[in-house]
């Protein structure tokens, strides 16, 4: 996640800046790399083999997935693919450090969603990490159109504002999404839910948005007009299929980030995982891109922090109090199967 977080913007705004302007073929390029799971997944699958070789008749699957995971697989990566083309959109008329954190109000979706899909329980604590983090959001947009960057219309950087204030919101849906669709799986079946099995719902994720995205450049005529636009491109052509390649496995890092925290914890953490990655992205973009980082930035910035700070010490408390509850279950705010 924080390979993902940090170095998938710069990417994909670098891809703008240099000439790019592609809005479905940047949407592509955030889940094109899902064939990179396939080499885990076989090792997964060499290593089971090897053990039912080693005792057990049946023969090891190649999949784990069942019809109906599968099924809420590709419906979630039906609207990761959406999601990406609303992120591509904005990112095409909004600095990177605008748009990381306009991104991080997807903690307060998040939190709704998670309230309603999987019965996530909230302390005062983690309240006012969201509310925070939303603070600092609305204090952006009272500053709209103030780091518009050269060659922006106001049209075209409040339609990307929206656009990015609509990617978080749908991508706040989507972590719950993946938590109940992993709690579902629990339940519906007898064997054990592994990372091996998040992996491959990772990939029918991945595989399903960049078939949506492909559609969306057949339809835009983007593939006709990528080899003209790698030689016009500002880094050469060369530089064109590297930024490319780049960003296509930098942002599989996320995805498999992301859905591995939702694995190991929850889906508000990793929202709040998400959340606590801006300040990175944040000077990282003003040491490559020398954009502008006024007071109102520093402000949303603070409250962020602020936020997530708010986070992890209600998580810390609720964890001490748990430990001094050993009658009470340990997985209180995950959806029980």
């Amino acid at each position: 996640m924080v390979v993902g977080s940090a170095g998938g913007p710069l990417f994909l705004r670098a891809y703008f800046l240099h000439g790019g302007a592609r809005k479905w073929l940047s949407a592509l390029l955030q889940t094109a790399g899902f064939p990179l799971l396939l080499v885990p997944l076989c090792v997964s699958f060499s290593r089971r083999r090897r053990r039912r070789d080693d005792g057990a008749p049946a023969k090891a699957p190649f999949f784990l997935m069942t019809p109906r995971l599968l099924a809420a697989s590709a419906a979630i990566g039906l609207m990761t693919g959406l999601d990406d083309l609303l992120y591509a959109y904005g990112l095409a008329y909004l600095p990177v450090s605008t748009s990381s954190i306009l991104i991080s109000t997807q903690l307060a979706f998040t939190a709704a969603f998670a309230l309603l899909l999987v019965r996530q329980r909230f302390t005062a604590f983690s309240v006012n990490a969201v509310a925070l983090l939303s603070a600092g959001a609305a204090m952006l947009g009272m500053n709209a159109g103030g780091d518009r960057p050269a060659g922006v219309s106001p049209a075209q950087y409040g339609a990307g504002f929206a656009m990015t204030l609509g990617a978080a919101a749908l991508y706040g849906l989507l972590l719950p999404a993946m938590e109940l669709s992993q709690a579902q799986a629990r339940a519906g079946t007898a064997a054990a839910v592994t990372y091996t099995l998040v992996i491959e719902m990772q990939l029918v994720i991945g595989l399903t948005a960049t078939v949506f995205s492909a559609v969306g450049m057949l339809a835009n005529h983007d593939l006709h007009a990528i080899p003209g636009e790698a030689r016009e491109f500002d880094l050469g052509r060369s530089g064109y299929y590297l930024l490319l390649a780049g960003s296509a496995a930098t942002y599989q890092c996320f995805f498999l980030g992301t859905i591995g925290a939702v694995f190991f914890g929850s889906a508000l953490l990793a929202g709040v995982v998400m959340t606590v990655l801006i300040p990175v992205t944040e000077v990282l973009a003003v040491v490559f891109f020398h954009e502008p980082f006024n007071g109102t930035k520093g402000v949303a910035l603070a409250l962020s922090l602020w936020g997530f700070v708010s986070y992890f010490y209600g998580e810390v408390q609720t964890s001490k109090a748990h430990h001094h509850l050993p009658d009470k279950p340990t997985n209180v705010e995950r959806l029980d199967p």
